[in-house]
């Protein structure tokens, strides 16, 4: 596992997160020598975007219809 010293990682954090991404490899972030944080690889979602929230949404009522009455609307204008 890799280490790097805050400072540094201050200098290159956005091309050490993209290392992470690519390599899977964590670093550990030291300050002053001792480990104060770990950066880890986000976990890869095994379902697609499309279809993610499929079982966890459920919708109710007529979504195509505005809940407010067209004269609401009209009134906006």
């Amino acid at each position: 596992m890799k280490t790097m010293p805050a400072g540094e990682f201050k200098a290159r954090c956005l091309a050490v997160m993209e290392d992470v991404s690519k390599t899977r490899e964590p670093v550990v972030i030291t300050k002053r020598g001792k480990p104060v944080a770990k950066l880890v690889p986000a976990e890869k979602s095994e379902r697609p975007f499309i279809g993610r929230l499929e079982g966890i949404v459920r919708i109710t009522g007529n979504i195509e219809s505005p809940i407010e009455p067209r004269d609401a609307w009209e009134a906006l204008r």
